[in-house]
């Protein structure tokens, strides 16, 4: 089962030097998140973690609500 964690970076696109996020749903761009959050992830094989910070975003067309990867590094 694929998490959502690993399609980092699929919906993602770059204006003007910032990441946007692309709506699943309908492909809008979404420029601000609503909330963002940093959380632990699943060590790898040799054990270190990785630190996620997440965004979660509302598209301002279809209003429907997802949530992005916004950079991973190791802890």
């Amino acid at each position: 089962m694929k998490s959502f964690l690993s399609h980092r970076g699929k919906h993602e696109t770059v204006h003007g030097g910032k990441k946007m996020a692309k709506c699943p749903k309908c492909g809008t761009d979404v420029a601000k998140p609503k909330k963002t959050w940093k959380m632990a992830g699943r060590p790898d094989k040799t054990g270190k973690r990785m630190q996620l910070e997440i965004g979660l975003y509302g598209c301002t067309k279809c209003e429907n609500t997802f949530r992005e990867v916004l950079s991973k590094t190791k802890i």
